[in-house]
């Protein structure tokens, strides 16, 4: 039971990425230290608001002089490379190969999905197994997803989702290289309110450009803040009102496993324990998580709410929230509801909230991305 509930929560919202369960504001100046790649994640302090326990105040200073350091070098590289930055959207995809190591099912590893189909950029999935994740053996980080980067003879892991998305829009957009992007985006270690080690990620929602390239890409900071903000909204919020939803029920639970069994890698005892163990299990369990989350007795209510939320901030007058195109905060909502569809959950949620022409839009729009030249 506890290993089936162990597959369950692997492959399912807010559990297979902890460090993107904290609410962590991201900082502003971008800022460097070390990062987690093969060899492992680096300590350092933390960012999250409110957990003492995090940073001590040598930390802090030891990140401040080192973030501003990283800061004046940003801006004097980024000046040299602007010119580069049409000529890498043109042939990334013959200079950049990606491999995504992930679950199918979760939310994480389908926003970063969206993201790249969207952008039409080309990459190799790696299914893993949830109970031995052999497949990520090479990673002293153990979550999902993970994208591996080779361009020329330069190897980048890039861990967390948020982290992948920003990190290649950032290079997308201004044609740094992808080794000094990921230098924007240090790992740290935090504890989580259960006491818990977890990796959390600086800079996670910012994309690392100057003030001409967010103007090109924006036309403003406040299209830029209200991006930043619902992104960080789908990880801190919607993903978490998956799991009470798609288990709500005994039989929504069974459906739910059946669906997952389909879809990731499982040996054929596995498959069998996480069908019918661990839909038990998994429905017992987010009876915990709708408490924890403080949700409503009638979790739907709880989804149809955030959905059309998400409908009233995107407005009327816009297709998307990015306008006429889908921008990261579209991307990052509509990856996190897409792990539901063929569930009772998502016809529910198409029928009885705003969100459907939204959604439809969304899947016309990454159906008919332009292919990478």
């Amino acid at each position: 039971m506890a290993q089936a509930a162990r597959v369950a929560r692997a492959l399912w919202p807010g559990r297979c990425v902890p460090a993107e369960k904290l609410s962590a504001r991201p900082w502003p100046p971008p800022s460097a230290q070390s990062r987690a790649g093969f060899s492992g994640a680096a300590g350092g302090p933390g960012v999250r608001k409110g957990s003492p326990r995090l940073l001590g105040v040598a930390a802090l200073a030891l990140g401040g002089a080192l973030g501003l350091y990283h800061s004046v070098r940003w801006h004097l590289r980024a000046q040299n490379l602007r010119a580069e930055s049409s000529a890498v959207q043109l042939s990334v995809s013959s200079r950049l190969q990606l491999t995504l190591y992930q679950y199918k099912t979760c939310p994480f590893c389908s926003k970063v999905r969206a993201f790249l189909d969207f952008h039409s950029l080309p990459y190799q999935v790696v299914e893993v197994n949830p109970v031995r994740r052999a497949e990520i053996k090479f990673s002293s980080y153990r979550k999902v997803p993970i994208l591996v980067a080779q361009e020329g003879d330069s190897l980048q892991q890039l861990n967390d989702s948020s982290v992948i998305i920003s990190a290649l829009k950032t290079y997308l957009v201004s044609g740094q290289p992808l080794e000094e992007v990921i230098t924007y985006y240090p790992p740290m270690k935090a504890m989580n309110d259960q006491g818990k080690e977890v990796t959390e990620f600086c800079n996670k929602y910012w994309l690392m450009l100057d003030e001409k390239e967010v103007q090109r890409m924006y036309g403003g900071k406040e299209a830029r803040t209200e991006e930043m903000k619902w992104r960080q909204w789908a990880d801190d919020w919607l993903v978490h009102l998956i799991s009470p939803n798609v288990y709500r029920t005994p039989a929504e639970a069974l459906a739910s496993f059946d669906y997952i069994v389909q879809e990731g890698k499982f040996g054929a005892v596995e498959a069998t324990m996480a069908k019918y163990v661990g839909a038990a299990a998994m429905y017992l369990i987010s009876k915990r998580l709708k408490s924890r989350h403080h949700l409503q007795d009638d979790v739907r209510a709880d989804l149809y709410e955030a959905a059309n939320k998400w409908v009233a901030a995107v407005g009327k007058d816009r297709s998307f929230m990015g306008g006429q195109k889908p921008n990261l905060a579209d991307l990052a909502v509509y990856g996190v509801l897409r792990v539901m569809k063929g569930l009772e959950a998502f016809d529910d949620l198409m029928q009885h909230s705003h969100i459907q022409p939204w959604y439809l839009r969304m899947e016309q729009a990454i159906a008919e991305a332009p292919p990478m030249h």
